[in-house]
């Protein structure tokens, strides 16, 4: 398939490391080799982590490691009504509903999170009966219902196939989360925003690290009640260090500006992932 559209979406919520740089040199890569477009995204919509520091140095470092894109760019911050009429959506059909659940209360009656997943598998406490349409509380998150048992499975470009089910290996999954204060908006969860705008921006391929295989799972039910179309996806196998940690913005040893005021050129680094790793092999 040629004439893709791909984008790379990091956070500003910490320094560029080497694990976004698997992602950026294969996203490049691949869509240069097939006459596609690289789109950039900066997803700053969590406004508590995000920092305008690391916008700033993200987009220093792809410029050093020569990494472009199409613009324009994209960033979350700007596009909460889209969110927001998304989750209408969802609301209006009832494909979502109301969680006033506590912080301890979640961490008392959920399953344990699994390997590289950060959202824990939801019992169902405040889940309404199936065609419960409920109006807007802003006071409360709101989840998405998954269909019970269901095996959702894609075709990964690196792992191969993929299948999780619903209610096993992830519960109802957070879409919206109520305000933090009085003059605050509601906030999209990052399954959501990210569904969202790679339909707004015409995204074919969704590159991106193994932890969020059981997210593109999540996704692709968004995307069927959203009535928007699939995309392909390539999970890269993470990098770990030494004693097999995952390497994360925690590691400011293997950030991009680190690297950079060790001497290392652009070529040295894109050269470390000139093909991605590969399932089973990092």
């Amino acid at each position: 398939m040629r004439g893709i559209i791909s984008r790379f979406a990091p956070a500003p919520t910490g320094y560029l490391h080497l694990g976004h740089v698997v992602n950026a040199v294969h996203v490049w890569g691949e869509t240069r080799a097939r006459s596609g477009r690289v789109l950039l995204r900066i997803e700053d919509h969590d406004r508590q982590r995000s920092r305008r520091v690391y916008e700033d140095s993200i987009l220093e470092d792809l410029a050093w490691l020569g990494i472009e894109w199409q613009p324009p760019m994209i960033s979350q911050s700007s596009r909460l009504p889209a969110y927001r009429a998304a989750f209408d959506c969802l609301l209006a059909a009832g494909a979502v509903y109301p969680c006033t659940c506590s912080r301890r209360e979640l961490a008392a009656m959920t399953q344990a999170p699994h390997d590289e997943d950060d959202e824990p598998v939801y019992t169902g406490r405040c889940r309404p009966p199936v065609g419960t349409v409920a109006d807007f509380d802003p006071s409360a998150n709101y989840r998405f219902r998954v269909p019970d048992g269901e095996a959702v499975g894609f075709e990964d470009g690196n792992f191969g196939p993929q299948a999780y089910t619903t209610g096993r290996d992830f519960g109802d999954f957070l879409v919206w989360r109520r305000p933090l204060g009085p003059r605050e908006p509601g906030l999209p969860s990052y399954q959501l925003a990210c569904v969202v705008d790679d339909a707004f921006m015409g995204i074919t391929e969704v590159v991106r690290g193994a932890d969020l295989l059981r997210s593109t799972a999540r996704q692709i039910l968004l995307q069927r009640a959203l009535g928007l179309q699939p995309v392909a996806y390539f999970h890269t196998a993470l990098l770990r260090d030494e004693a097999g940690v995952r390497l994360a913005k925690r590691h400011d040893a293997l950030a991009i500006r680190t690297l950079r005021e060790r001497g290392l050129n652009p070529e040295d680094v894109r050269g470390m992932f000139a093909d991605p790793p590969r399932a089973g092999t990092v």
